[in-house]
């Protein structure tokens, strides 16, 4: 017989806003820091898979471990989904602009996704 096997990846990228906006110190501070970091490495990884002179480079997937964790999402075997939450508010400005480009990089990103089969014995 035959089994298809697949991975399911949800992630909530929540987090980019402005350190000096949200006025977060101590630990929360810290955790901005870390989340903005690994924000700034997915960025990376689709910039340059996204972009069509740079597609045969070097892709960091191991700047961070999201990107770690998401390299096969992201170039690999697989089908998927960005979701880009904006504010209408005019004081979100500046963070809906970013996600609109964020999310306008990702879209560049072209995987040829293919049933993985594994034969059972």
């Amino acid at each position: 017989g035959e089994a298809t096997s697949a991975k399911f990846h949800l992630v909530d990228l929540a987090g980019s806003e402005r350190a000096k906006r949200t006025g977060n110190v101590g630990v929360r501070l810290k955790e901005s820091v870390s989340i903005n970091t690994g924000l700034l490495a997915l960025g990376n990884v689709i910039s340059a898979l996204g972009d069509e002179k740079r597609k045969a480079t070097h892709i960091p997937y191991r700047e961070s471990k999201l990107t770690r964790m998401l390299q096969d999402s992201l170039g690999g075997n697989s089908r998927t989904l960005m979701v880009a939450c904006l504010s209408p508010s005019d004081a979100n400005f500046e963070e809906t602009l970013n996600t609109l480009k964020y999310a306008n990089r990702a879209r560049n990103i072209k995987n040829k996704a293919i049933v993985n089969r594994i034969e059972e014995r």
